[in-house]
């Protein structure tokens, strides 16, 4: 018997533009999804769908217009959507790990605390978070030169291999991708279908967005279809 670990209930969201005279955009409505604990899902549907702010619903970057997001935390449900700031910064913490597009860190601060870091926050020694966080990077094929510099002038491909070791390293229970192959080759694509296969047979549930079709067809367990309000029944 499967686990549930997230699923939202009649979750929607819109959005005011308060510069034009407060037009109201719908993007998502009654939203109903459900991710097991060792199942990979992808959203599927074109442009426009509200795939990245499902995300970041999903994650607390936005608040949900009605409706519930519900995670499995300490082995109790919390509600994401009407949850307390600080018990959400516990279920990121603990939980709920996301991995963005871009990355987004404290300047000046080196490539390889920047990765430890997410395994110190969970209570990891310092010394043991440095030598799991330079065995994540040289899987994701990052040159060990670079782990002693800050990622800000690394490209684009190299920022977000950072930005997956980081994600993948914490080992939380449930983890949102977000287009986690946009800027890589295939070897580095490669590297994060193994990571994500191996998340996935630890138990981890796993809700993705994925345009890369090798990628998709190689982690998807199945997809999640999401179709534009202006053409829904």
């Amino acid at each position: 018997m499967t686990t549930t670990m997230l699923r939202t209930e009649g979750l929607s969201k819109s959005f005011t533009l308060h510069l034009q005279d407060g037009a109201r955009i719908p993007v998502l409505r009654d939203v109903d999804i459900a991710i097991a604990a060792g199942e990979c899902v992808v959203l599927s549907g074109p442009s426009g769908t509200g795939k990245s702010t499902l995300m970041r619903s999903l994650y607390g970057n936005y608040r949900a217009e009605t409706g519930h997001i519900l995670v499995r935390h300490r082995d109790t449900w919390v509600d994401l959507a009407n949850a307390d700031p600080r018990l959400v910064l516990e279920v990121r913490r603990e939980t709920l790990g996301y991995v963005s597009q871009f990355l987004r860190v404290v300047p000046r601060v080196s490539t390889l605390e920047i990765v430890a870091e997410a395994l110190t926050l969970r209570g990891t020694s310092h010394e043991e978070a440095l030598a799991r966080a330079r065995e994540m990077l040289m899987r994701l094929n990052l040159p060990e030169p670079l782990h002693a510099l800050p990622p800000a002038t690394f490209s684009g491909g190299e920022q977000q291999r950072v930005n997956l070791a980081r994600g993948f390293i914490g080992g939380h229970p449930i983890l949102l991708l977000d287009e986690p192959t946009a800027s890589l080759d295939a070897a580095n694509r490669d590297a994060v279908v193994a990571l994500v296969q191996e998340a996935k047979a630890a138990g981890t549930a796993i809700l993705g967005i994925v345009h890369d079709a090798p990628t998709r067809d190689a982690i998807a367990d199945r997809l999640f279809q999401l179709t534009p309000i202006r053409l829904a029944a």
